[in-house]
Order: structure tokens, then C-alpha cells, then sequence
């Protein structure tokens, strides 16, 4: 069930998520939101950024790659966020009555179901009447040109990969019992700009919450906190689609009772290394186009990390020397905040 403003909202689409969708982009609350946050000054979160105010302490950060999803204690952990989600989206989702927070980076439709319903296993207990706040910040209008206003948003389900993904998750808080409080949905048309050649991008890319608070700040994060295991979970991301253990599911990242990362294995094929070591070959511009979905849009260092996740993999052929005996790689912090390996001693 959808809340906006306090009010049900009224579904007058038959549960239909891509009209429910359109309908809710139009909101006048969430359309006033959606310009707030607009004018908000995206944050750049370092390991500077990550000390408090007294200079002393360091604020603790859970960071999520795509297809990942973690719930967060507020006793424990002080930030949630993600980021480079082009067409992706990023949702968290936070209970107002315990402050207990949970955030995804989806990238389909096919993993919505199931990935809410993991979202929320440590989040609402499935108590009806939890009120649970809800953001979406992330994915663009990835359409053709040649479609415009209304026609753009209820056809792109054939244009682009955004609006099915959005239009999904909303059909599926509709279609809840529990009660979702949309606070932010900065999607689509309204985190889109265009350059002078017509190409669109996203406006903003990621966010960074406030388990404590729930303020929520448009944010990317530097090399320094997206961690631990970086690259190894760079590559779960791609190998999990050849994966049976995670078809259609997120990612199991991260232990909310411990704070800990524990990062659950996923197998990688001999095929998939033989393509790291062709996708190796080919020419920066060339691997921007066979590996995005949204290639004007992406950052930068976007073929570098890819080219970071194949020297990986082609070193690293075996999967089962990665995930020693097909077990988790587990995470803990030190005393300095610094996420430290334990029970293996692998080198990354």
C-alpha cells in the first residue's frame, strides 16, 4: 500500500505499476521533493568525508554495488548509500519506528519480487503497521528521442531500461500490505538533463542516508569507501546472471546483527574468464558500448574498473580459490573503522 503525503494514494490503474507510475511522477508532493533534491549540492563521500564533526571519530558506512542489497542497524551503522546507477535504481527503505534501514542498487525488473521481500525480512517483521519511508533515486529517461512527454513514459517500456524497472518496484509496494510512505522518487523525467547533442543523463547517480536521522543526500563515493572486496563483488554482479544460486535475487552482501560484510559466493564459469581476456583486447570505446546499457551516461572510471574486474578474473580463474571451499569472505572492522578479512587469508 502507497502513502504520499500521509494519504493513501488512490490506484485508479488496476494494479497496473506503469500507470501507477506515471500517475505518481505527476504528484505535486513528490514533483516539490523531486525539485528539492534537485537543488541539493551532491555530496562526494571520502574517507575525510566519513569523520564526524569532532575530527576524532568516524562515522560508519555500509557501501552497496549494483544488484546488492544490505539492512542496517542505526546502533551500529551511521550511513547507507550507493551509487553509480545509471538505469539502475537505488531504493531504501527505513521504519520509522526503529530507524532500521534497508537499501538495494536493482538494475531489473526481474529481481524486484524477491528482492523486496528480502529487503524487508529484517526491516518490517511483516508487521502491518510498520510505516515504512520510502526513496527512489536513480535511473533516467533512457528513451528515444522521438518520444515525448506522456507518450515517452507509458511506451519506453520498449525504448529504455529505466521506466520498467521503476514502473515494477512501484507495482510492487502497491501491491503490499505494509505501508510505504514515498518521500522521494527522483527517477525518470525528473533526474534527467540533456547536453547539447540530445543525449540524456542522470542527474544524480547515488545516495547516502542518515540511518539515525533518514535524511537522504544525492552522493558518489570515491575508491576509498567503496568496500571491502571491491573488485571480487564488481564480478558477483556479472557472474550472478550465470548463476543459478541468485536468479532473481539480490545479492547477500552484508550481516545486519553483526556488522559484518559477509560476502556470499557466486561461481564463475571457464566462459566467462575467456571473455574477460576478449573483452581485454578491445578498445575503450568499444567496451563502453558492449558493456553499458547507457554508455553517454556512465562515469569515467567506468572502463577502468572494468578492465580492473578482468585482470581479476583472469588471474583469479577458479572461483573456488576466491571463495575458499564455496565459503563466504567475511569482514570485519578494526579498531580504526578499516574493514579487515578474517578466517582467510586471501590475497585481492
Amino acid at each position: 500500500m502507497i502513502f504520499v503525503g500521509g494519504v493513501p494514494f488512490q490506484n485508479n490503474s488496476n494494479n497496473e505499476g506503469s500507470c501507477d507510475l506515471v500517475a505518481l511522477m505527476e504528484h505535486p508532493a513528490l514533483i516539490s521533493a523531486s525539485l528539492s533534491l534537485r537543488a541539493t549540492p551532491e555530496k562526494v563521500f571520502s574517507a575525510s568525508e566519513a569523520s564526524s564533526s569532532d575530527g576524532l571519530t568516524k562515522s560508519k558506512h555500509v557501501y552497496l554495488f549494483q544488484r546488492e542489497y544490505a539492512t542496517v542497524d542505526p546502533m551500529l551503522v551511521d550511513l547507507v548509500g550507493t551509487d553509480e546507477a545509471t538505469t539502475c535504481v537505488g531504493i531504501v527503505i527505513r521504519n520509522r519506528n526503529n530507524g532500521m534501514t534497508s537499501a538495494a542498487h536493482m538494475d531489473s525488473p526481474k529481481i524486484v519480487k524477491i528482492g523486496l521481500s528480502q529487503m524487508l525480512s529484517k526491516l518490517a517483521d511483516q508487521k502491518l503497521d510498520a510505516e515504512l519511508d520510502v526513496h527512489l533515486i536513480g535511473g533516467f529517461d533512457d528513451t528515444p528521442s522521438l518520444l515525448a512527454g506522456k507518450a515517452r513514459h507509458k511506451n519506453n517500456t520498449k525504448g529504455g531500461y529505466s521506466f520498467p524497472l521503476c514502473a515494477k518496484i512501484i507495482e510492487g509496494l502497491g501491491k503490499s500490505a505494509l505501508k510505504f510512505h514515498i518521500q522521494t522518487l527522483f527517477v525518470l523525467g525528473h533526474n534527467t538533463k540533456n547536453d547539447g547533442e540530445g543525449n540524456a543523463y542522470p542527474i544524480f547517480t547515488g545516495f547516502l542516508m542518515e540511518t539515525m536521522t533518514g535524511a537522504v543526500t544525492p552522493a558518489i563515493f570515491d575508491k576509498t569507501t567503496r568496500c571491502p572486496d571491491e573488485l571480487v563483488r564488481r564480478i558477483r554482479v556479472s557472474a550472478s546472471f550465470e548463476d543459478p544460486c541468485w536468479r532473481g535475487k539480490l545479492l547477500d552482501t552484508y550481516d545486519t546483527e553483526t556488522d559484518q560484510f559477509i560476502i556470499a559466493p557466486s561461481s564463475w564459469s571457464v566462459r566467462k574468464v575467456q571473455m574477460a581476456t576478449y573483452l581485454q583486447q578491445l578498445p575503450d570505446s568499444e567496451i563502453l558500448h558492449t558493456c553499458s546499457t547507457s554508455p553517454y551516461a556512465e562515469a569515467p572510471d567506468f572502463v577502468y574498473n572494468q578492465r580492473r574486474q578482468w585482470d581479476y578474473l583472469i588471474k583469479h580463474s577458479n572461483w573456488k580459490e576466491v571463495f575458499r571451499m564455496g565459503q563466504p569472505r567475511v569482514f570485519k572492522r578494526d579498531t580504526n573503522g578499516q574493514w579487515v578479512m578474517i578466517e582467510q587469508d586471501l590475497l585481492t
